[in-house]
């Protein structure tokens, strides 16, 4: 091996990169090393510059805790995570709409073990219950691509509350509030009680908040709610469905509103008991049943 210059130390890691066994393991090093390079020399850092990018990863790991995970959240704002859904949730351009579920990030604040609840529940068990103008029910049916009604379907669903908080974000919520899991019935339907979920900003006290202020960035997600969706023989549905009457669907912080994504919170008719309404049919794919890594405990 030559002594390093600047002309030929990518070609000598790439070198050393080869002689990884895993052959996926080999590709994605080959294309970092391949992309990080060219990256530097294009931008050309200086020495406080890369202490500076140092520091910001360091600062994404001592930032996040039981509250957030910091680390997920750059990569939401910096459009990653949505990029790596939309690439890994690609169809067949022949595949109808109506036989699919947009997929969308997980997003920093779920967590494994939510409740069960029997149909029908309410998963708000805080303060906010109590707002008789902010009630929603939520009702779907969870269905194959093929059509099939699925019966004993687990639907995990999570949430912000009225005033833009996650549980584990807010002391004055109970333990796992605007969380939990329902099963689907002999036809596939599913249906909870909650809040009208908020609109709120990410998290802006760590790494992620300095990089938003720095490229004067707004830090807000339009009002949505949070589904996972899993049976054994098909993909785990990760999703989210927004608020049609949300007014940043277009700016999101996270990049992440897809229109199909867009549900409908209507006014219910009294006397319905509920002040919003919303209907959304999910569907899955076949395929194997893998859950993802909770971000928080």
């Amino acid at each position: 091996m030559d002594f390093v210059t600047a002309d030929n130390i990518t070609q000598q890691v790439l070198e050393v990169m080869q002689r990884t066994p895993d052959p996926r393991l080999r590709q994605i090093s080959t294309a970092l090393v391949q992309h990080l390079h060219a990256f530097i020399r294009e931008v050309r850092p200086t020495e406080p510059e890369f202490e500076a990018a140092c520091a910001f990863v360091v600062g994404l790991g001592q930032a996040t805790s039981e509250k957030k995970n910091e680390v997920i959240l750059a990569s939401d704002i910096l459009g990653a995570s949505t990029l790596i859904t939309l690439l890994n949730d690609a169809t067949p351009a022949s595949t109808p709409a109506h036989d699919k579920t947009d997929a969308a990030l997980l997003g920093p604040f779920w967590r494994a073990g939510a409740p069960e609840y029997a149909s029908g529940q309410s998963i708000a068990r805080g303060q906010e219950a109590q707002d008789v103008t902010q009630t929603l029910l939520v009702q779907g049916t969870v269905r194959s691509g093929a059509g099939e009604t699925l019966a004993d379907a687990v639907v995990d669903v999570w949430q912000a509350s009225p005033v833009g908080l996650y549980e584990n974000q807010d002391d004055a919520q109970p333990d796992m509030n605007l969380r939990g899991r329902f099963r689907t019935d002999a036809n596939g339907r599913f249906a909870f009680r909650s809040v009208r979920p908020a609109g709120y900003p990410v998290p802006t006290d760590g790494p992620c908040g300095e990089l938003l202020r720095a490229q004067r960035r707004h830090p807000y997600r339009p009002a949505h709610l949070h589904f996972m969706v899993s049976k054994p023989g098909h993909q785990v549905l990760v999703t989210q469905v927004f608020a049609d009457d949300d007014e940043r669907l277009h700016t999101d912080v996270t990049f992440s509103v897809v229109e199909s994504l867009v549900g409908r919170f209507e006014q219910a008719a009294a006397p319905s008991g509920n002040a919003y309404t919303l209907h959304y049919d999910l569907v899955l794919q076949p395929g194997e049943m893998h859950f993802p890594m909770p971000p928080i405990p």
